[in-house]
This record gives C-alpha cells, sequence and structure tokens, in this order.
C-alpha cells in the first residue's frame, strides 16, 4: 500500500510539476516548426504515464528488486520523448527528475568481485558518473541510487556564471556522440556547498535514526555521498585572471564533502584554460592548490585526493610533461580524459561537426583510450 500511495505522489507531481510545464513552452519553437513532433510527444508522455500507473500496480505482485529491474528496462520506452527534445532541456528534466527521486533505484547488490579501494576509499563498482552532468550538485543522491558506485559533480566555478550562449549542446544520434561548449556553466561555490551541506547532514541524519546503536569503528563502505563516492571538479571563471587563487576557493569551500577533488584545466570552452597543462604552468598551479588544501585542518583520513583532469588533444611531448610534473609532486591521480575538438570519422562528415566545441561520446573511445595507455606507460601508476 505504501508503494501503491507513492506511485500516486509521483503522479500528482508527474501531471503538476512547474518544470515539465517549462520544458513544454521551452520546446515550442519546436513544436511550431514540426506539428506532429508536438502530437507524437503527446502520445509518449501518455505512455509514459501509462507505464507508470502500470508500474503501480506491477510492483504489489513482486519484490521490490525485481520491480526495479523491471523499471531499467522499462525506461528505454521513455527514451524516445526525450529525443524530441532540446538537448539542454532533456537534460534539465533527466536532473531534475533524479533530485526528486524520479528515477528507477538499484535495489540489487554489486557483486563483491567488482568493487575495489583506491586512497583508502571503497569503491561498490568501478562505474561513475563524469562531471558535467550534475554541475551544481542537485542530484547526487538520485544519481547514485540509479547503481553509479561514484558521482563527479561540476565543473563548480567561485563566482557564478551563465556560460556561453545559447544553443551550446549539439546531438549527433548516428555517431553516438555530442558536441558542447556550455563554458563552464555554475551556481557558484557558494550555491553548491550549501547544497552538498544540506544533503550531508540529512544524510547523516537518516544513518543515525536507522542504525542508533552503530559502532563508529564499524567499517564503512562508500564515502561522504553516503554508500557511493562523491568527486568535486574544480573549474575557473572565464574572466578570472588568477586560475590558482580559483582553484584553491574551490579548495577550502567544498573540499569537506568531497571524496575527492578534480583540477580541470581541460575543458576546450573557456579560452586559455588548456594553456595551464603546460609543465611550468600545470606545476605552479598544482603546489599552489595542493597547499590551500594541506593547510586545512583534517581527521584521521587525512584530506581529499586532488586529481588533474586533461585533454585527449596533447602531443606527446604535452604527455611527458604532464606525466613529470604528476610524479614529482605527488599527484594522486589523473582523469583521462575531457572532450575533443578534434573531428575523427564518422562524425567529420556530419554537418554539426562544424559546431564548435567539445566532442564526447563513441568516436573519442579510442583517442582517450590511446591517450590512457600512453600515461599508464609514462607514470606506471594507478590513473582514473
Amino acid at each position: 500500500m505504501a508503494l501503491r500511495k507513492i506511485f500516486r505522489e509521483f503522479m500528482k507531481k508527474r501531471v503538476l510539476s512547474p518544470p515539465l510545464l517549462t520544458a513544454r513552452h521551452c520546446s515550442s519553437a519546436a513544436a511550431t516548426k514540426n506539428p506532429h513532433s508536438a502530437k507524437k510527444g503527446r502520445l509518449l508522455t501518455g505512455a509514459t504515464i501509462g507505464l507508470v500507473i502500470a508500474g503501480g500496480a506491477y510492483v504489489s505482485t513482486v519484490d521490490e528488486a525485481t520491480f526495479c529491474s523491471w523499471l531499467f528496462s522499462a525506461t528505454k520506452l521513455v527514451n524516445p520523448f526525450f529525443a524530441l527534445l532540446d538537448p539542454e532541456v532533456a537534460h534539465r528534466l533527466a536532473v531534475s527528475a533524479a533530485a526528486r527521486g524520479w528515477v528507477p533505484r538499484e535495489k540489487r547488490p554489486d557483486p563483491s568481485n567488482i568493487g575495489l579501494e583506491v586512497w583508502g576509499r571503497k569503491f561498490s563498482n568501478p562505474i561513475g558518473l563524469a562531471a558535467g552532468f550534475d554541475k551544481n550538485a542537485e542530484a547526487v543522491d538520485g544519481l547514485l541510487a540509479l547503481g553509479f558506485g561514484f558521482v563527479e559533480v561540476g565543473s563548480v566555478t567561485p563566482v557564478p556564471q551563465e556560460g556561453n550562449p545559447k544553443p551550446r549542446i549539439f546531438r549527433l544520434p548516428w555517431e553516438g556522440a555530442i558536441i558542447n561548449r556550455c563554458g563552464f556553466n555554475s551556481e557558484g561555490i557558494v550555491a553548491v556547498a550549501k547544497r552538498l551541506g544540506a544533503q550531508h547532514g540529512k544524510r547523516k541524519l537518516d544513518e543515525t535514526s536507522r542504525n542508533p546503536s552503530s559502532s563508529t569503528d564499524e567499517v564503512k563502505h562508500g564515502g561522504k555521498a553516503g554508500p557511493g563516492i562523491l568527486g568535486v571538479n574544480l573549474g575557473k571563471n572565464k574572466t578570472s585572471e588568477d586560475a590558482a587563487a580559483d582553484y584553491a576557493q574551490g579548495v577550502h569551500t567544498l573540499s569537506q564533502y568531497a571524496d575527492y577533488l578534480v583540477i580541470n584545466v581541460s575543458s576546450p570552452n573557456t579560452p586559455g584554460l588548456r594553456m595551464l597543462q603546460g609543465r611550468k604552468q600545470l606545476k605552479d598551479l598544482v603546489k599552489k592548490v595542493q597547499a590551500a588544501r594541506d593547510e586545512m585542518q583534517w581527521g584521521e583520513e587525512g584530506p581529499p585526493p586532488l586529481l588533474v583532469k586533461i585533454a585527449p588533444d596533447l602531443s606527446k611531448e604535452d604527455l611527458e610533461d604532464i606525466a613529470a610534473v604528476a610524479l614529482a609532486l605527488r599527484l594522486d591521480g589523473l582523469i583521462i580524459s575531457n572532450t575533443t575538438v578534434s573531428r575523427p570519422d564518422p562524425v567529420s562528415k556530419n554537418p554539426v561537426a562544424v559546431e564548435v566545441g567539445g566532442l564526447s561520446g563513441k568516436p573519442l573511445f579510442n583517442l582517450s583510450t590511446n591517450i590512457l595507455k600512453e600515461m599508464y606507460v609514462l607514470t606506471r601508476i594507478h590513473i582514473y
């Protein structure tokens, strides 16, 4: 009965929620150009509602884990609806849905043989969600509930900024790719810190109420985001003249909520950012950010690990310089890689390929894997 009540509440919000009404207005231009798309969208919305109703009836006859397995499969029926929307509107809807818990929850435990321990943190599985999806830490709990072993939020800039003008996200469906030039659109570190602080407090309260007699010596799986690991990706403001100060500010404000921190110096959509990957520039930057982290007071588990996210468009010499800096400064790890400004085949034949921005998706796989191999050879350390 409780689950049926949840589904009734879901339906009420699904129909009346202001974000969904806003999304319809945002896509009205496309609907004007093609009235059939609007009709098709309504049909798919009706199908979605029918799916939820059917799920509500079905859940009363099976256990929760079985229902979640069915629901993950059933969501494939909803995907065509999102493809009819503007890419950024679809993205916004997905984040909002995850923030409200309107996404499937993975109830099946991860097999023990895929868990791993890195930096003293226990990952239940090695599959994570990269920065760029939940830029403002709105949906951490909902995204981890999908089954990810870790979620990385950001990039977060010190001061709020809108990013580049819209449209700035372009689909290449046949190539399984996207081009974006968002440009670090961010609500800023203060808003993100408040959100993470509230989530952290609620999580601690829930843990205490569920396990009032649990020992403090008990081995804890996961990290500061409960069962999952939380990474915080730091960026610099577009107009900032002191990149190190921007990253240091992010460390001081957000590191208390992070299981690991990332210095993002590889987005192609912020002018001059990739220049920070040069040997001298990177060495100076990492030293200052490490100092900002280490001057803070930390408990027994110590400060969060510090990683650098690099581009896939680097020369052999660039990679050697980055590896030398990583080893000399005992960097905790490297994230490989960001999006690419190149347009490998078959993307180069798509008219959308002329759009400025970073390419992600299937066409990036070989390029990023080659960079991963090169950096492993150069450093002989674990790289994530």
